[in-house]
């Protein structure tokens, strides 16, 4: 199955559907939107330059053209700015979206659901990971990911970068926990080619403390930061669920810090995840140190009182 399902033609919804016919990920891709002339006018815009990549078929839809689509990602929802989610001071975040969104959803997942049961369920509408656990309870299985925190962890990897003029690619580094205010950093896991991140700045003359800051400063907000200057934060989070969805078609493997249900702590949260065709099959539990680990407990504690919000 090399189907992909797109719900919502908005900013990011658009910004995905370009990146999965520039990835050349699916054969075919369904568009779907509550206005069916704004699905329709992006689907048509994409198909005249569709032919510069491997041949795809995309085409404006409504639910049961998602019948047999291997992967559904919902975009669906008010986004940070007409939701009134950009204040830096705002301890809560994107977690102000939810109650809004958590409606949307209810109308959305069964419809997905009843056309494609056998689908993974993508949720990129902020916020994510209480999201997902909706989604999961509305659709009865387990394959539903959150995109989570995989953008944090690259936006993390390029502020690094940019710091040590470096190329991101020579860096990993992780972001875990809720894809919002709480996200931990996990310092003591960055690398530089194996190199600890830590040791790479003492032997640049960096102080630990203010880079370590002024980095976190810069991926928390990051996403504010480009709303500020075009609206909405779309691009990133296009190509990253596009990546998701061709690790889950191609059946990959890959480990990635993505969001999904974690048993242990009661509540979707992103961990490093094995992502296949079934979803995320597996999570590894990294080495924390005990300040992480503690800022990894209260990050799903934030989210399970978000979760309590929307069960009903």
């Amino acid at each position: 199955m090399m189907k992909v399902g797109v719900i919502g033609a908005g900013a990011v919804g658009s910004a995905c559907v370009f990146a999965l016919v520039m990835r050349s990920v699916a054969r075919e891709i369904v568009v779907i939107d509550r206005t069916r002339a704004r699905a329709k006018a992006v689907v048509t815009d994409m198909r005249y330059g569709a032919p510069l990549s491997a041949r795809v078929a995309i085409r404006d839809g409504d639910y049961r053209e998602l019948a047999g689509a291997a992967l559904v990602m919902i975009t669906a929802g008010v986004n940070e700015k007409s939701g009134g989610a950009t204040d830096r001071s705002d301890p809560a975040g994107r977690l102000k979206l939810l109650d809004t969104n958590a409606a949307i959803y209810r109308e959305i997942v069964p419809q997905v659901v009843a056309a494609a049961p056998e689908a993974v369920i993508l949720v990129v509408t902020d916020p994510p990971d209480p999201l997902a656990d909706l989604a999961r309870r509305l659709a009865g299985h387990d394959r539903v990911l959150s995109t989570g925190t995989y953008l944090d962890s690259l936006r993390f990897r390029v502020h690094l970068a940019e710091t040590l003029a470096i190329d991101p690619a020579s860096v990993e580094a992780q972001v875990l926990g809720e894809h919002g205010t709480s996200e931990v950093f996990v310092w003591s896991g960055a690398r530089v080619a194996g190199v600890a991140v830590m040791d790479v700045f003492a032997q640049r003359g960096l102080s630990a403390e203010e880079t370590r800051r002024a980095v976190e400063q810069d991926v928390r907000y990051a996403n504010i930061t480009i709303i500020e200057g075009n609206n909405a934060s779309q691009y990133g989070i296009g190509m990253v669920s596009a990546q998701i969805a061709e690790m889950v078609l191609r059946d990959e493997g890959a480990v990635i810090p993505i969001g999904c249900y974690n048993a242990a702590y009661g509540v979707t949260l992103s961990l490093p995840c094995v992502v296949d065709r079934r979803g995320a099959t597996a999570s590894l539990e990294p080495r924390l140190s005990a300040e992480e680990q503690q800022a990894l407990r209260r990050s799903a504690e934030t989210l399970k009182r978000a979760v309590s919000r929307i069960e009903h």
